[in-house]
């Protein structure tokens, strides 16, 4: 999956909580994320903190974290569900200290090569699967 087709995949599915979404879905969104959020911090430093004298306003920031709260957690919770794993595992990471460790564990878990309580791999991964043997030539 492309940067492009990731981020385009979860602003499509912005409150969809069903299903399931890839790794590299996940990991593509969160670096797309980090470099609006990075990009929105220096626009409003450089405009409002440097030119204007305004310190601690950052709307451009604040816009950015508001418009992406949604579509992250609907994504994270979709990202657990590929695991095998349910949406409410996502609240683990408010467990102080060890909650943000075990939930970035979760989230990189491989995925559930066969169809699970979520529905199927997208992908078609479960073609070549034998149950068993892993994949196999067909």
């Amino acid at each position: 999956m492309s940067p492009v087709q990731a981020v385009t995949s979860a602003f499509r599915q912005y409150a969809t909580f069903r299903g399931r979404a890839t790794r590299p879905e996940l990991l593509w969104f969160t670096g797309a994320y980090l470099v609006a959020t990075f990009a929105a911090a220096t626009v409003d430093t450089l405009v409002f903190n440097v030119a204007l004298g305004w310190y601690g306003v950052a709307p451009f920031m604040l816009l950015v974290i508001a418009a992406s709260v949604v579509p992250m957690t609907a994504l994270a919770v979709r990202r657990l569900h590929d695991s095998g794993r349910p949406g409410t595992y996502y609240f683990m990471g408010l467990i102080p200290l060890a909650g943000p460790v075990l939930l970035l564990i979760a989230l990189l878990a491989p995925s559930d090569p066969l169809p699970n309580a979520y529905g199927a791999p997208r992908g078609g991964a479960a073609a070549g699967f034998v149950p068993g043997y892993g994949y196999q030539q067909v």
